[in-house]
C-alpha cells in the first residue's frame, strides 16, 4: 500500500522547514521590537529604583533639618531608676532635676477570703464602678474561672480579675481597678456588692466624719426666701429659731410647728468640694396650733361702762371709751400639713429646695437620711430648715461632714493596695497626682514614678548624641547608595560594582545588568555633580560659627585617611566617616552641627539653607511629581505603548504571512501528490500490459 501524504499535516516534502525559515526571516523586525520593549522596561525599572533610593535619602535629609531633627533630642538618666525615671521632650531644658518620691500612685486591689476549689459564683447582675466608668453584666452562674474571664472581657482599661492559688484546694479572687489615684475607688454595686460583702472582699465601715452644727447657738432664724413665696395664710406666725430645742435624751434637735433655722457652713467645710453633709430627720404629730391661734385672734376684751360721779344734786358722766379694737378676722387659719422643707442657700440668697419625698424611710427608726454634696451646689453658703407645719414637729440629728471620695461606707478586708495619689517633692513643694506618669510639674518632662526613693533622686537631662550619630550614619549610608546607583547607570566600568563589597551576589548580578544603561545621560552626571558640591560646600550660619563644613565632622570623601593620592573609588563621590572625629564634634558642637544641616538665613523663622535643606531641594527636583525621573518615565511610557502597538501589528503580519505560506505550500504538496498518484497509475497499467 502506498504511503498516504496529507498536505499541511505530513511533511513528506520538508515544506515545514522551508516555512519556518521564511517565517523566521519575517520575525526579525518583531524580535528587534520585542528587544526594544524589554530594554524600555528595564530602563523604567532602573529609574524607579533610582527614585526609591533618592526618596529614602530625601527622607533622611528632611529629618536632619526639620522640627524633628535628632540634634534636639534629649535623654535622661536617674540616680534611682528603680524609683523614678524621666522622659524629656525636645524642648526640655538641659540640667539636673532633684526629686523625692514619697509614694507612687496606687489602685484598689482587693482579695477575697479563701474559696473552695470548686467554688461557683451565683447568678445575678454584677456591677463595678471606677470613677465615671461602669462595668455591668448579667451572670448566669458558674465556675469562678468563667466569671473571671467574663469580667475581664468587659473590663477593658477599667477593671480586671484573677485567681490566686492559696493552696492545693483553696483559692482567692483578686479584683483590681486599673486606674490609680485617690478619686478612682473600686465600687461594688448590685449583686457584686452582696457578693463582695459575703465573701470577705469588703466589709461595712463607718465613714471618717466630723460633726458640725452641735449647738443651737450656731443656728439663726431663716432669712426671707429668695424669691419670696406667696403668703401661706395671713396671720400665720413667722418661722423662727426661738423655739428650737435640743433633746439630750434622743440626741437630736426638736423643731416645733412654725420653727426653723439657718446653719452657715464653715470655710473649712467649704474648701473641699468632695465633702458631703449628712443628717437624718423624722416628723411626729403634736398639738395643732391653729385652734389656739384662731382663739386669740377672735377673742375681744369686755369694756366696762364709763362710770359716773354724783355730788349733791349734780351727776357727772364719763365719756365712753375711745379704744379702737381690731376687727374680727373673716377667715380663720387652717392647719398646714406636709414634710419639713430643706434648702441650700448660696451667697446671692438664692435657695434650692432639696427633694426629700423620694428618700427611703428607715423601718426601725422611721428616719430619712439627707445627703448634700457640695460639688452639686455652686457657691453654697448655708443650709436652711423650715417646719411649716402647724400640727407636726420635726426631729433632726446633728450634721456630719465627710469626704465622699474617701468614705464610701465600706473598706477592704484583704487589700493588696488601696487607691491613692502619687506624692513627690520637687523644689521643696509636695505634689500630688493621680497617676504615676506626671507631665505637668516640669516643663516638657514626663516623670515616671515606680517606688519611693530612699534619698533624693537626681535626674540628668542631656542631649541624645547617639541619636544624632545614628542619623548621620544613616544619612551617609543612603547618600552613598544614591551615588553608587548614579555611577552604575552612568558608567560602564565593572570595577564600580566590585568596589561595592556590601552587595550580595544577586545584587551584584542585578547591578551588572544596569551597568552603563544611561551612559550618555547628562542629567545623571549633572545631578551627581550637584550633590557632591552640596556636601562639600561651606555653610557659614553665623559670624561666630567654627563648624561650617561636613568634613569638619569627620565626614568626607577621604575621611578614612588613606595614604597617598585619591583612589579611584574615592573619586566616585562616596562619603566616609572618621568615627573618632565625629564623636568629638558631637560631644562639643552639637548645636553647630545642627545648623550646618539647616538654618534660617533671613530671620523669617523658616529654614532656607544648609546641607540637608539644599539636598532636599536637589532630590525633590528628581523625585517629585513632574520631576526629572517622572519625565523620563513618561517618555519611556510613550515608547513602551508605541512598541507594544508595533509588536501587535508585527505579530499579526507574521501570523498572516505564516498562514499564507502554509496555504501555498499545502496547495503545492497537493499538486505533487496528485502527479505522483497519476504516475503510479500509469506505471501499474504498463506493468499489467507486459504480463
Amino acid at each position: 500500500m502506498a504511503d498516504i501524504s496529507i498536505p499541511g499535516v505530513s511533511d513528506k516534502y520538508k515544506t515545514n522547514d522551508y516555512i519556518e525559515a521564511l517565517v523566521k526571516k519575517e520575525r526579525l523586525p518583531l524580535t528587534r521590537e520585542q528587544e526594544s520593549l524589554d530594554r524600555y522596561k528595564e530602563q523604567q525599572n532602573a529609574w524607579n529604583g533610582m527614585s526609591q533610593k533618592m526618596s529614602s535619602l530625601r527622607t533622611n535629609t528632611k529629618t536632619l533639618y526639620s522640627f524633628d531633627n535628632p540634634f534636639n533630642n534629649k535623654i535622661s538618666s536617674s540616680t534611682d531608676e528603680n524609683a523614678i525615671t524621666a522622659t524629656p521632650g525636645r524642648e526640655a531644658a538641659y540640667g539636673q532635676i532633684k526629686i523625692d518620691v514619697i509614694k507612687p500612685a496606687t489602685a484598689d486591689r482587693f482579695l477575697s477570703e479563701e474559696l473552695e476549689k470548686d467554688f461557683s459564683v451565683p447568678q445575678g447582675k454584677y456591677t463595678f464602678q471606677v470613677a465615671d466608668k461602669t462595668i455591668s453584666f448579667k451572670w448566669k452562674g458558674g465556675k469562678l474561672s468563667d466569671f473571671v474571664n467574663s469580667l475581664n472581657k468587659r473590663g477593658a482599661n477599667t477593671i480586671k480579675a484573677g485567681i490566686v492559688g492559696v493552696s492545693g484546694d483553696r483559692k482567692s479572687l483578686l479584683i483590681e481597678s486599673l486606674k490609680t489615684g485617690d478619686g478612682n475607688n473600686l465600687i461594688f454595686k448590685d449583686d457584686a456588692l452582696s457578693f463582695a460583702l459575703k465573701h470577705g472582699i469588703i466589709s461595712k465601715t463607718r465613714a471618717d466624719f466630723q460633726e458640725t452644727g452641735t449647738s443651737i447657738k450656731e443656728f439663726s432664724s431663716p432669712r426671707e426666701e429668695f424669691p419670696v413665696p406667696a403668703v401661706e395664710q395671713s396671720g400665720m406666725p413667722e418661722i423662727t429659731n426661738k423655739d428650737v430645742e435640743w433633746d439630750e435624751e434622743e440626741d437630736r434637735y426638736i423643731l416645733p410647728p412654725r420653727s426653723g433655722f439657718e446653719f452657715f457652713l464653715s470655710e473649712e467645710i467649704l474648701e473641699n468640694k468632695n465633702n458631703r453633709i449628712e443628717f437624718t430627720f423624722s416628723t411626729f404629730e403634736t398639738q395643732d396650733i391653729t385652734e389656739e391661734l384662731n382663739l386669740i385672734r377672735t377673742t375681744r376684751p369686755e369694756l366696762q361702762e364709763a362710770g359716773q360721779v354724783t355730788y349733791e344734786d349734780i351727776t357727772v358722766f364719763n365719756d365712753k371709751s375711745q379704744v379702737q379694737l381690731p376687727p374680727v378676722p373673716q377667715v380663720l387659719l387652717t392647719p398646714i400639713a406636709g414634710e419639713t422643707d430643706f434648702y441650700v442657700r448660696n451667697s446671692a440668697g438664692k435657695e434650692t429646695l432639696i427633694d426629700t419625698s423620694s428618700l427611703a424611710v428607715d423601718e426601725e427608726t422611721g428616719e430619712k437620711t439627707v445627703q448634700i454634696d457640695l460639688k452639686d451646689y455652686q457657691d453654697i453658703q448655708s443650709i436652711v430648715v423650715r417646719n411649716r407645719n402647724t400640727g407636726e414637729a420635726a426631729a433632726i440629728s446633728k450634721f456630719t461632714v465627710y469626704d465622699s471620695k474617701k468614705n464610701l461606707g465600706y473598706e477592704a478586708v484583704h487589700p493588696v493596695s488601696n487607691a491613692g495619689d502619687a506624692v513627690i517633692k520637687y523644689e521643696g513643694i509636695t505634689v500630688n497626682r493621680p497617676t504615676n506618669t506626671i507631665d505637668d510639674v516640669i516643663p516638657h518632662v514626663t516623670l515616671n514614678i515606680f517606688n519611693p526613693t530612699e534619698k533624693t533622686a537626681t535626674i540628668d537631662i542631656k542631649p541624645d548624641k547617639e541619636a544624632a550619630k545614628d542619623a548621620l550614619i544613616q544619612f551617609v549610608g543612603t547618600y552613598n547608595q544614591v551615588m553608587a546607583e548614579m555611577n552604575i547607570l552612568s558608567e560602564n566600568k565593572p570595577e564600580i560594582i566590585s568596589e561595592l563589597d556590601y552587595l550580595s551576589p544577586d545584587e551584584q548580578e542585578s547591578a551588572g545588568k544596569r551597568l552603563g544603561m544611561f551612559l550618555g545621560d547628562s542629567s545623571l552626571r549633572s545631578g551627581k555633580s550637584s550633590m557632591q558640591s552640596i556636601v562639600a560646600g561651606s555653610y557659614r550660619w553665623s559670624e561666630n560659627a567654627t563648624i561650617t563644613m561636613l568634613n569638619q565632622l569627620g565626614i568626607s570623601t577621604r575621611a578614612g585617611g588613606a595614604s597617598g593620592g585619591y583612589s579611584a573609588s574615592q573619586l566616585r563621590g562616596y562619603l566616609e566617616i572618621n568615627e573618632k572625629q565625629l564623636d568629638k564634634a558631637l560631644e562639643s558642637d552639637l548645636d553647630q552641627i545642627k545648623n550646618i544641616f539647616g538654618y534660617d538665613s533671613d530671620g523669617d523663622l523658616i529654614v532656607d539653607t544648609g546641607i540637608a535643606y539644599q539636598l532636599d531641594r536637589q532630590l525633590g527636583s528628581w523625585v517629585q511629581s513632574g520631576g526629572i525621573i517622572a519625565n523620563k518615565n513618561a517618555t519611556l511610557n510613550s515608547r513602551i505603548k508605541a512598541s507594544e502597538t508595533k509588536i501587535a501589528t508585527l505579530e499579526r503580519q507574521v501570523d498572516n504571512k505564516e498562514a499564507q505560506l502554509r496555504a501555498k505550500y499545502g496547495q503545492m504538496e497537493g499538486t505533487l501528490n496528485s502527479l505522483n498518484s497519476q504516475s503510479n497509475t500509469i506505471s501499474n497499467f504498463a506493468n499489467n500490459g507486459k504480463q
